[in-house]
């Protein structure tokens, strides 16, 4: 018998509303002196300075970090930690998309370590440090839930993927409200990156009862709403589907561990600097056909809970039917080839070598229902190239 290790934050709060409970939050877990850790343009729309009144009005001191750049990197966690340490912060709140949340899950746990972050990426299991308040602003990474940050190496140029409970928030508040103001290609990549998180949650071979539900109800909501969310981004009842979808996303493959599709997408990320979840959407229609044939009951029984195929349909019909709507759904929200995005043929061909063997090093592809060698990776590099 296979007992499930699942982990949750300790306090989750959903629905519209939920980010004005800061303060109560902050009474509940007895912390007094939070950083708020975010980016410029959540400074811009006022989204920090909402939650500074609501800690201003309950008498907490309180600090300020607001340099969150996209794909966090190892300088821009060392800055926030700079600050964290000066201010003697007993806690962190990261408000944002995955790269605010990642930044301040890392410099919580390095506050009380000297060693640089490499140190500790997987197979490290990092905990300690200072409890984690997440507020995601997008509907997508599900940071919010999960014991996992990705961090970008300045030196080297890898993606380290680091996990353990210390990276574990603490509390989440999930706001749909917050995600409103999202633009077409925002919602577009974020949604398809949970829709990746639940489809390799729940093929994993980490799989387990708990995450199975919490994937396939992940995925069919996802599916139904996702090209509404992006079309009409006032529809709130789409936008808070695709926004509870992300954390169940986030649940998900956080205690069943993603697959190939992220573990081929953190190197393109991490040298060609394609936003994360288009990375991972660039991938999805091909991997999936890759590994369905180790997995086909899986993947079937996917395709029919998000409607996509019959039940009377035979599971190899219906994981062609699967195939063909990922790459329809992606076709339908433009997500580029890596060629559209910018990247010369010469540079991806020449560092296909390189993504798969980093691939590999994340562990993440062991987990895959087909676990690819290094050449087959190089050469499902060379399929997504050629489209």
């Amino acid at each position: 018998m296979i007992v499930a290790n699942i982990n949750l934050p300790r306090i989750l709060r959903v629905g519209a509303g939920a980010s004005q409970q800061v303060a109560a939050t902050l009474v509940d877990l007895t912390l007094n002196n939070p950083l708020l850790v975010t980016d410029p343009f959540r400074v811009e729309c006022g989204y920090c300075r909402r939650l500074e009144e609501q800690l201003e009005a309950g008498g907490f001191d309180y600090g300020v970090f607001a340099d969150c750049v996209p794909d966090p990197t190892t300088d821009s966690v060392y800055a926030a930690l700079k600050v964290l340490r000066e201010g003697r912060h007993d806690c962190v709140v990261a408000l944002g998309g995955g790269s605010s949340m990642d930044t301040a899950k890392a410099a919580a746990v390095l506050v009380d370590r000297d060693a640089p972050m490499r140190n500790y990426k997987v197979p490290y299991l990092i905990d300690g440090g200072v409890p984690i308040i997440a507020i995601p602003t997008t509907a997508g990474t599900g940071s919010e839930a999960t014991r996992v940050a990705v961090i970008s190496d300045t030196q080297t140029q890898e993606k380290m993927l680091c996990m353990g409970l210390g990276l574990m928030p603490m509390a989440a508040l999930v706001d749909y409200e917050l995600t409103l103001t999202m633009p077409y290609r925002l919602t577009a990549d974020t949604g398809l990156d949970s829709l990746c998180h639940a489809l390799e949650a729940y093929v994993s071979r980490k799989s387990n009862v708990f995450t199975d539900d919490v994937a396939l109800n992940a995925m069919r909501s996802i599916y139904q709403n996702i090209r509404t969310a992006c079309e009409e981004p006032d529809n709130r009842h789409a936008r808070e589907a695709m926004m509870l979808a992300a954390t169940q996303g986030g649940i998900a493959f956080a205690n069943a561990s993603v697959t190939l599709i992220h573990g081929m997408s953190r190197p393109i990320g991490a040298l060609f600097h394609v936003p994360h979840g288009m990375s991972n959407a660039m991938l999805l229609p091909e991997i999936t056909a890759w590994s369905v044939s180790h997995a086909q009951a899986r993947y079937a029984h996917c395709a029919r809970f998000m409607g996509v195929a019959q039940e009377s349909d035979s599971d190899e019909l219906a994981c062609g039917k699967l195939v063909e709507a990922l790459r329809v759904l992606c076709a339908d929200l433009s997500v580029p080839t890596p060629g559209e995005f910018g990247i010369a043929e010469q540079d991806w061909l020449g560092s296909m070598e390189l993504m798969a063997q980093q691939a590999l090093d994340s562990g993440s592809p062991a987990n895959n229902p087909r676990i690819p060698h290094a050449n087959e990776i190089v050469e499902l590099y060379r399929r997504v190239w050629a489209g």
